[in-house]
This record gives C-alpha cells, sequence and structure tokens, in this order.
C-alpha cells in the first residue's frame, strides 16, 4: 500500500507524512519502521550508485514481512531526485502497491507524467503547494475517469473541455480513459485487486461501474480507444474531435 505526499511545500506535505507515520505506528504497535533517503546514503556510503542498494533495499521490503510483526512502514524521501534511483522506484511500483506494508513517500514537486503514473498505483495522493500556487488551482484529470465509469456522458464532456483548457494534451486524456476502461475490463473478470494486479481503490471503483457497461461494450470500446490513438498519429483525423465524438456516443 502506497501513500504518496508531494509538492513545492514540503514542510507541510512532511508535516501530513509524519503525522499518518504516527497514526500507522499507534495503529501497528509492533510494526517495524524502516526509513530510507537515497540522498543521504547512511551505511551505503561505499555504494558508487545508490540505485542498486535501493533496488536490493525496496525489493526486499516490498515483498517480505517481519518474524514477529504483520507489516513493515517504509518512509522513503527524495525517491525521485536521481534519475536512476527513481527508475527503480517506478519499476518497483507495481509491487510496492500490492504490497502487505505501508509505504509512505514524500517528495517535492513531481512531473505530471510521473505523478500519473503513481496515482494509478496509490492508495492517497496529496500535493501541498505554496499560498501564491493555490489561487490556480490544477484541474484534476482524475475527475474523467469516474464521469467516463458512471456513464454520464454530459458531465464528461464538460469535464473534457476543462482539461483541454487546463492544458491537458489529447494523448494524457485518451490514456486516462483507456486506463479506467482497462481496469474495469480486468475487474470483471477477477474475483480480488490482487487477482486483477491493481490497486484495491481502483478494483473497488472499476467493479461499481460494470453496471453501466456490458463486457461486450468494454471489449468494443478498447477497440476503438486503440484505433483512435493510432489514426490519430496516422493524421487520419483530429485527436481532440475523435475524443470528443467518442464522448457524446457512450
Amino acid at each position: 500500500m502506497l501513500y504518496f505526499f508531494h509538492g513545492s511545500d514540503k514542510d507541510s506535505a512532511r508535516e501530513k507524512a509524519n503525522a499518518l507515520i504516527q497514526s500507522l505506528q499507534k495503529k501497528k504497535p509492533d510494526a517495524e519502521l524502516f526509513r530510507l533517503d537515497p540522498s543521504s546514503r547512511g551505511e551505503f556510503a561505499l555504494e558508487e550508485d545508490p540505485s542498486n542498494w535501493f533496488d536490493a533495499k525496496l525489493t526486499e521490503l516490498a515483498g517480505s514481512q517481519g518474524l514477529f510483526n504483520s507489516s513493515y512502514i517504509v518512509y522513503l524521501t527524495s525517491v525521485l531526485e536521481d534519475k536512476d534511483v527513481k527508475e527503480v522506484f517506478l519499476h518497483r511500483l507495481e509491487k510496492i502497491g500490492e504490497s502487505p506494508n505501508i509505504f509512505v513517500v514524500l517528495e517535492g514537486e513531481v512531473d505530471k507524467k510521473t505523478l500519473l503514473t503513481i496515482t494509478k498505483t496509490a492508495e492517497k495522493v496529496q500535493l501541498f503547494e505554496g499560498k501564491e500556487e493555490k489561487k490556480k488551482p490544477d484541474f484534476n484529470i482524475f475527475s474523467l475517469t469516474d464521469a467516463f465509469g458512471k456513464r454520464d456522458k454530459k458531465n464528461l464532456w464538460v469535464l473534457l473541455q476543462k482539461a483541454v483548457a487546463s492544458g491537458a494534451v489529447p494523448e494524457e486524456i485518451h490514456g486516462i480513459l483507456f486506463w479506467q476502461l482497462k481496469s474495469m475490463l480486468v475487474a470483471s473478470t477477477a474475483k480480488t485487486a490482487g487477482e486483477a494486479g491493481v490497486a484495491p481503490f481502483v478494483f473497488t471503483k472499476a467493479k461499481s461501474f460494470l453496471k453501466n457497461y456490458t463486457e461486450e461494450e468494454l471489449k468494443t470500446l478498447s477497440g476503438v480507444f486503440v484505433r483512435m490513438y493510432h489514426d490519430a498519429h496516422r493524421g487520419i483525423h483530429n485527436f481532440d474531435i475523435a475524443l470528443e465524438r467518442l464522448i457524446l456516443t457512450l
């Protein structure tokens, strides 16, 4: 399970992360706490490449439990600052999300593509911004997935316009909708989140959306999404218009 706190207001993010860890320790007094900060190698200072020990430690903590404890609490900081360490973290992201251990990650500012990848796996993602930045809140592109899952095409069309106005590109919008569709498809044939290979929260939501589509409709839509992407990049149609047409025909 993964909790991810990030933003330019790192002090507030750290305060929230620490509060969560304290709360978890009260609920799980026997859980062992591990702190990993690749930017401060500590006992691994002799390692030339911090990503080597980080990969080994991350794999160990994601896949094991203590002899006497039901689970570990793992506090990670600054895992996205080093390019190689970041690559390791993202590569192990799925295992972290499926792990019985609890991972709490504290980061500064995160690029949109990386954040999108993390949000698909994390149980919770929370942004902390400075006061001047709060005046211009970002559009939450994941609001599109709820409207899509509910088959609320009117609201989905409105959200599409807001996404475009916020600067979201067609590939990004297509990607998030297709991700929701694929989550629904795997949820339709799986009994648990582990079997489906997705986070519990994602699985529960996808299951709840299945009443709005038949299995045949989901499979047909999957083909439409694949063709839309490739046809847009071949110049056969305008990506923006194709997305809008799809939404209006749901």
